[in-house]
C-alpha cells in the first residue's frame, strides 16, 4: 500500500470517529423562520414543509437567498448537495457579509463551491475579509474527500470576537485565530447570511478556459436542515446592543472548539486536500499575515505561489494510486461515503 492510500484510509477514520462530535444537538430552522428571498425568486423553490429550498441557476438568471436578520457574531451552517455532472463556471455560495450596509467598508466570511468539467470533482475556496479589505484576500482552496453532488453533507462558519472556524461536516478545515495585528482586517461589523448559485464562467473553471453551458441546465443547489445562532442587531441603531450573553452561548458550544481528534483530522484534511494557501504565497505576501500559522509539514508542499508543487513524487504517487488502489480503499461502504 502507498504512503498516500494509507494517509486517506487514516484520515477516513478519524472522520468516521468525529461523526457525532460537534453538530448532534443543532436547533435547525424553517425558511421562513430565518431565509428570505434575495434574488431570482422563480429560481428558489421551497419544499412543502418549509424546511429545504432549491437554487436553480439558468440561462436567465441563478438565484439566493438571505437570512431575515443580521447577527454580531454566529454560527451559520447548512446541509448542502450540490449540482451534478458538467458544471464548469458554475459558483455556489455559503457566506456572510455585510456588503449591503457597508459598501466600501464590508466584512465577509465565504465558503465558494468552484464547478468542474464532466468526470472532474467540485473544489472549493474560503476567504475572509475585514473592514473592506478587499485588496489583502486571505483565500484558501481545497479538494474534498467525498463527491459533494451525491448527498448532503453539512458546511459551517463559526464567527466570534476571538475565531473563526470553517468546518466540513465534523471535521474543522480551517481556523483563524483573532491577533491585534489583523486589526480591522478581522470580521467585525453584523453580518447576514447568504446563499447563492451564479454563472462565474470568467474565473471559476481553470482561470475561465471552461464555461458554463447551459445545455446541463438547470443547475441545482439544495439546502436543508439551517441552522443560525447568534446575536441579532440593526446594524445602523443607534444604541449598541449587549452580545455578551450570545458570545458566551456561542464559545460554549462543541463547534466552537477542536478537540484533539478534530485537530488530528484538520492536520490531514489540510496536508491531503488542500491545494492553495494565501499563507505559504511569498510572491503574493513576502511576510505572511499576523494569523497565519506556518506549518513546515504544508509549506513543503507548496511552490512560492502557494499553489501545490505538481509533477514531483507525490502527484505521481497520487496516479498510482488512483489505478492501484482505488479497489482496496473503496471496499468498505463507509469509507466510500468519506472518499
Amino acid at each position: 500500500m502507498s504512503k498516500l492510500s494509507y494517509n486517506l484510509i487514516i484520515f477516513v477514520f478519524l472522520c468516521l470517529g468525529l461523526r457525532s462530535s460537534a453538530f448532534t444537538n443543532l436547533n435547525t430552522l424553517s425558511f421562513e423562520e430565518s431565509l428570505s428571498p434575495l434574488f431570482g425568486d422563480a429560481n428558489l423553490v421551497r419544499s412543502p414543509d418549509d424546511l429545504s429550498v432549491r437554487l436553480l441557476l439558468d440561462r436567465y438568471t441563478g438565484s439566493g437567498f438571505i437570512s431575515s436578520n443580521m447577527y454580531q457574531h454566529g454560527f451559520y451552517s447548512s446541509m448542502i448537495k450540490l449540482p451534478a455532472d458538467y458544471t464548469a463556471g458554475v459558483v455556489v455560495a455559503f457566506y456572510t457579509s455585510n456588503g449591503d450596509v457597508f459598501q466600501k467598508t464590508h466584512d465577509e466570511l465565504d465558503i465558494e463551491f468552484l464547478g468542474n468539467i464532466k468526470g472532474k470533482p467540485w473544489r472549493f475556496q474560503t476567504n475572509l475579509y475585514g473592514n473592506g479589505s478587499t485588496p489583502r484576500g486571505r483565500e484558501e482552496r481545497y479538494r474534498l474527500w467525498f463527491d459533494p453532488s451525491k448527498e448532503f453533507h453539512r458546511y459551517s462558519i463559526l464567527w466570534t470576537p476571538h475565531k473563526i472556524i470553517f468546518w466540513v461536516d465534523d471535521v474543522p478545515i480551517r481556523e483563524v485565530i483573532r491577533s491585534e495585528a489583523m486589526g480591522a482586517d478581522y470580521p467585525a461589523k453584523p453580518m447576514a447570511l447568504y446563499a447563492t448559485i451564479w454563472d462565474a464562467s470568467d474565473w471559476a473553471t481553470s482561470g475561465g478556459k471552461y464555461k458554463a453551458n447551459y445545455k446541463f441546465a438547470p443547475f441545482v443547489a439544495e439546502f436543508k436542515s439551517f441552522s443560525l445562532d447568534g446575536c441579532s442587531v440593526d446594524p445602523i441603531q443607534e444604541v449598541p446592543v449587549d452580545c455578551s450573553d450570545s458570545v458566551e452561548f456561542l464559545e460554549s458550544q462543541d463547534y466552537s472548539s477542536i478537540n484533539s481528534h478534530q485537530r488530528a483530522a484538520m492536520r490531514r484534511f489540510r496536508q491531503r486536500f488542500m491545494y492553495y494557501s494565501y499563507c505559504y504565497d511569498t510572491v503574493r505576501y513576502p511576510d505572511p499575515p499576523p494569523e497565519c500559522v506556518i506549518v513546515p509539514a504544508e509549506k513543503d508542499r507548496f511552490k512560492d505561489t502557494g499553489r501545490l508543487k505538481f509533477g514531483g513524487t507525490e502527484a505521481r504517487e497520487r496516479r498510482r494510486n488512483r489505478r492501484q488502489q482505488r479497489p482496496e480503499i473503496e471496499s468498505d461502504p463507509d469509507e466510500r461515503k468519506l472518499l
